[in-house]
């Protein structure tokens, strides 16, 4: 794997692991920061479907569930050729701070520079609005919806 094909993330999140673990596994709760419709089963090969921007239905499938510890899931686009769905594997891990969680995300499998740029720019608009809402706060209306991306 090139290591310039990798996308990392930090973000420190103002809530206990266990708040943002059902941030990222519980339907309604990921609605309260990112996309219009989710259909989550977080268990090992359980479903992970959510319409991001109202326009493009990201999918894949759990491969590791710890609760309130560590996430892993295959991730692609529906009708993406260059992302398909299930291509690429998302693993974000919840690390507990005195003030916090530390949240790191690495997304591995995607097939270039460009995409890896684009992801990239997706995870910090999203990770952003995930730490204003665990930290109570209403992010307000994602201006990303209905964008449909570069696939």
């Amino acid at each position: 794997m090139q290591e310039s094909l990798v996308v990392r993330r930090e973000t420190h999140i103002a809530a206990p692991p266990a708040a943002v673990f059902a941030l990222l596994t519980d339907p309604e709760k990921i609605l309260r920061w990112m996309g219009t419709e989710a259909e989550i089963e977080p268990q090992p090969e359980g479903l992970y479907l959510v319409n991001v921007t109202g326009a493009r239905f990201a999918r894949g499938s759990f491969r590791e569930v710890v609760p309130v510890h560590r996430l892993a899931y295959s991730f692609g686009w529906e009708g993406s050729e260059v992302v398909p769905p299930g291509s690429s594997l998302v693993e974000i891990d919840l690390i507990e701070q005195p003030d916090g969680t530390l949240l790191r995300l690495t997304h591995t499998g995607l097939p270039s520079a460009e995409q890896c740029a684009g992801h990239a720019e997706g995870w910090a608009h999203y990770l952003d609005r995930l730490a204003e809402s665990a930290a109570g706060r209403d992010p307000g209306p994602d201006p990303w919806l209905g964008r449909t991306g570069s696939d």
